[in-house]
């Protein structure tokens, strides 16, 4: 930090939506030149907070003030014009329009007209400082991953030149290599001055980043503490109120028959023919950045993508998926990394969604027959710990946590063999994080067969029986979980000619 100077002060802030009370008594500040962790558990109030600075939403009652003054924000220009930008958790771009024409979207313009040589000069800096100097900044976003898309996302906020910005979950989609990238950016941000307000799950970066930490719990906030005060047992503890004994659970017993095997497999986004086994009760860890290989492998077996060669086995018999419906037949259920988009229906109930992979089991004559929908929302959600008294609520009113919940959970109403899963906690705060790490453990423990794939080298060593790690489309090696050390994990999605690798099956 800069100096003690407070920039951004907000006191007793009060929202409420109908009798539910989102802010009570809140009080939050910020320095200059500061990074603070904003954290707490979904639900918690984090985004209320985030909402009413970047001018979405108004305070009930209490006050906000940037440099002693008091601010009342009406919209999100009002807000952008005091000199805040904010990235929130999801995502704003828009699909059919450029990169560099979401970038530049909603700034200010000094020219009337703009040519493509005068949006590409302009975003060539931003693009550049967040790692995408790589990317034609004419091509249309919605052809972008969502790690590259989250990164436009930073590069339009550089491009506001404000002095508070709001990053709110700027890493759940990304690698290991681009969370890096974006540390990096974040740090030049603050020693030019800027004042940042980091809002994450993962508490690896608070550490690594922030100045100070603000927790909120059930709508309250509490006294901000330095960084250098906490480690992360008493973070954890602050965070939920209550101590986590234990983040991942003990692995189950040796996994038994093989139920799928991969030959020689060539996918979009392989480079190389790839070989793994998955068996019954195993769970396999695939690792590897954003273009490893490591989801193509995932989508191949799920029929979201085109298998070009090599062979599929389930259960000793050739497979071959040609699309989603092809593979749930086969009892292979897949829950992508993007639950907003294809995870949930958020506009329909949460017991619609979660009988919605098994509608032909809750089906009379052609009709939906509501007992038996009930029953087995009712059943899943037991399962997954998803409120049962919530079943006739719209799904995108749940907290992320319980959302992905409703996710991974509706695929246990098909009863699959095998399931797949890319990035199992993506947004999803600590508690709940280790519950599904807890429930997907069960099902392996009940015999089912579990291949996921994950930016989160925490999650992989911790949640894996067996990783197999990637770089560049090709396998790099395949191993018990037990047997790889962190630094070897990192140097094999990173720089593998570094690592001594013998493949194991």
């Amino acid at each position: 930090m800069s100096n003690g100077n407070t920039i951004l002060s907000m006191v007793g802030i009060e929202k409420r939506y109908g009798s539910v009370t989102a802010l009570q008594g809140v009080d939050f500040s910020l320095r200059k030149g500061e990074v603070m962790a904003l954290l707490g558990e979904n639900g918690a109030g984090k985004s209320t907070l985030v909402k009413l600075l970047a001018g979405l939403e108004r305070p009930d009652s209490g006050t906000v003030s940037i440099d002693g003054q008091p601010v009342r924000f009406r919209s999100p220009h009002q807000s952008l014009n005091a000199g805040i930008a904010c990235v929130t958790q999801e995502l704003s771009t828009i699909g059919a329009l450029s990169v560099a024409e979401n970038i530049c979207l909603g700034g200010d313009s000094k020219s009337p007209i703009w040519t493509t040589r005068k949006l590409r000069d302009r975003v060539k800096p931003y693009l550049e400082a967040v790692g995408l100097s790589d990317i034609d900044s004419t091509t249309p976003v919605d052809q972008l991953s969502i790690a590259q898309r989250q990164l436009v996302e930073i590069a339009r906020l550089l491009s506001r030149n404000a002095r508070i910005l709001i990053l709110d979950e700027p890493t759940a989609a990304l690698s290991d290599v681009e969370i890096e990238k974006v540390k990096a950016v974040v740090k030049a941000l603050a020693r030019e001055g800027r004042s940042i307000i980091y809002v994450t799950h993962r508490l690896g970066e608070v550490f690594e980043l922030a100045d100070r930490v603000t927790i909120f719990r059930n709508g309250q906030s509490f006294e901000p503490v330095d960084v250098q005060h906490l480690d992360i047992g008493v973070l954890i503890e602050r965070l939920l109120g209550r101590r986590l004994e234990q983040m991942f659970p003990t692995r189950g017993a040796s996994p038994s028959e093989v139920v799928l095997e991969i030959e020689n497999l060539l996918a979009p986004g392989l480079t190389t023919p790839i070989s793994l086994k998955l068996r019954k009760g195993e769970i396999l860890g695939l690792a590897g950045h954003w273009g490893s290989g490591a989801n193509a492998v995932v989508r191949a077996v799920a029929g979201a993508a085109p298998q070009y060669s090599g062979t599929i086995h389930l259960s000793g018999d050739a497979f071959s998926p040609r699309s989603l419906r092809d593979a749930m037949k086969k009892g292979i259920a897949y829950c992508s990394d993007d639950r907003k988009r294809d995870g949930i229906f958020a506009v329909r109930r949460i017991a619609e969604n979660l009988s919605a992979p098994a509608i032909d089991r809750v089906t009379v004559g052609g009709l939906i027959s509501a007992r038996r929908e009930t029953e087995l929302a009712r059943r899943l959600a037991a399962f997954f710990e998803i409120d049962r008294g919530r079943l006739g609520s719209q799904a995108g009113k749940l907290s992320g946590g319980n959302q992905q919940k409703v996710a991974l959970g509706k695929w246990l109403g098909i009863e699959p063999c095998i399931l797949l899963v890319e990035e199992p906690t993506r947004g999803v705060d600590v508690g709940a994080r280790a519950e599904i790490y807890r429930h997907l453990r069960t099902l392996a423990n009940q015999g089912l067969a579990i291949m996921f794939a994950s930016f989160d080298n925490q999650e992989i060593l911790g949640l894996s029986d067996t990783i197999a790690t990637f770089f560049r489309g090709r396998l790099v090696r395949v191993a018990p979980a037990d047997s790889i050390k962190p630094e070897t994990l990192l140097r094999d999605i990173t720089h593998p000619e570094t690592s001594s690798v013998g493949e194991a099956a």
